[in-house]
């Protein structure tokens, strides 16, 4: 199958571009196929399912650009994530006498105690503390030699990492897991103050990310701010982190003069070279997703 492909996302601004690429060739090789498949909006891996989520219609996103790239090739941020949460899982196993070697995720402890999420974080409380891990600890919580850790379990780019904070790793993606389904579960009751119960999800998972995740930057933090103080019930980064974009949760009233005001606050009053404000500052409702046009 031979594809041409163009797009004018801009280039790491978080905006999950790569992603947008996977849903774009399974689209088309579904339809190349004849076949079909229902676009959702909570998406669970484990097992893979999915549920449409309908959203609130008095409010729109607004993407913002930090404008900060973030080259994920070229730096260890998210390998080292992805392996402190791999040594958080194996201790949380080991401490409830599960097969810890055979961890991977955290979500496998969850599944195999077959408790909460919030249960999860009780747990997490007891058995790791906030205090980094240094791997020797990580070997005698284990029962390993630092040799093993470093060749069965740490990937070559981070053999060298001197400090694991497994507690805070461990603690928000169980809580920010717990946030999505929360958030599933607001939009599903529809309350009045719907809007601004969801900002209030959105606003917990920005802190979460900036402080136990540490995968914002201070541009990023900056734009967040900006985005409450002009009229956003939430906002937060999105993506994988330490830059490109927010995305915010804005009442369509307040639209116009958000837009105004936030290009004025962060784009304008900046020394620094920005993107064009059209790419850099837009809103977006939800829509019919990917299509596929065919010509007659």
């Amino acid at each position: 199958m031979n594809c041409l492909v163009d797009g004018t996302i801009p280039p790491s601004s978080g905006l999950s571009s790569s992603s947008a690429l996977v849903c774009c060739a399974g689209l088309v090789t579904l339809t190349a196929l004849g076949m079909n498949l229902s676009k959702a909006k909570l998406i669970e891996f484990s097992p893979l399912r999915a549920t449409d989520v309908k959203l609130p219609s008095g409010a729109v996103f607004v993407i913002a650009n930090s404008c900060v790239e973030m080259n994920k090739a070229a730096t260890s941020h998210f390998n080292i994530r992805v392996m402190e949460c791999r040594l958080a899982a194996k201790l949380l196993a080991k401490y409830k006498s599960l097969q810890w070697d055979k961890v991977l995720r955290l979500e496998e402890v969850q599944a195999h105690l077959g408790v909460s999420l919030e249960e999860m974080l009780l747990i997490t409380e007891d058995a790791l503390h906030p205090e980094p891990y240094s791997p020797e600890e990580v070997c005698r919580c284990l029962g390993i030699s630092l040799q093993e850790l470093r060749t069965q379990i740490l990937s070559p780019n981070t053999q060298d990492v001197l400090i694991f904070k497994l507690y805070q790793r461990a603690k928000h993606v169980y809580s920010e897991a717990a946030r999505v389904l929360q958030f599933k579960k607001v939009c599903e009751e529809a309350p009045d103050n719907m809007v601004q119960l969801l900002g209030e999800l959105m606003n917990q998972s920005h802190v979460s990310c900036r402080d136990m995740y540490e995968c914002s930057c201070p541009e990023l933090d900056q734009l967040v701010d900006i985005c409450r103080s002009f009229g956003a019930q939430g906002s937060r980064l999105t993506g994988a982190g330490w830059g490109g974009c927010t995305v915010s949760l804005v009442p369509a009233d307040k639209l116009p003069s958000f837009l105004a005001n936030v290009h004025e606050a962060y784009y304008q009053s900046s020394d620094r070279s920005r993107a064009p404000e059209q790419q850099s500052l837009f809103a977006t409702k939800p829509g019919g997703g990917a299509l596929v046009f065919l010509e007659a």
